[in-house]
């Protein structure tokens, strides 16, 4: 029985609700390295992240399923409907570039980027909490 790394995280809740999801659907797997990121995680790019870990012939069923999961929680797109969206940071702010100046020079104080949702069919960038419902 041969292992694989299915996908790596940097924060505990999100490679928990992937186990989760992947063995509500029958597939056997296990988090690496979930307690070194978790008790340090300053050591996070060190190791790696939290590493899911599967059997190489289960591998492809459950890469579907995390890419299907992750579709589910994208928002559709208010200007053409696609769900072909990610929450981006968006170099169009002031604040944003100030942020980079600012982490450059001090390195320990930065504002927060401003995000946007970018659609990657018609290139529309909205707001995190804009919908079609709600434009």
């Amino acid at each position: 029985m041969e292992i694989v790394v299915l996908q790596s995280y940097v924060n505990y809740v999100e490679a928990h609700i992937a186990k989760g999801v992947l063995e509500e659907r029958g597939i056997a797997c296990w988090l690496n390295d979930e307690n070194t990121v978790t008790i340090d995680p300053i050591l996070t790019n060190a190791v790696g992240g939290i590493k899911l870990m599967v059997e190489k012939d289960t591998a492809p069923e459950a890469w579907k399923i995390l890419e299907d999961l992750k579709k589910e929680n994208r928002p559709a797109c208010p200007h053409c409907g696609s769900k072909n969206t990610e929450l981006v940071s968006t170099p169009r702010k002031a604040s944003n570039w100030i942020s980079a100046i600012t982490t450059f020079f001090l390195s320990s104080s930065a504002i927060a980027p401003d995000k946007v949702n970018h659609c990657f069919d018609c290139g529309h960038e909205f707001p995190e909490n804009e919908t079609p419902e709600t434009a």
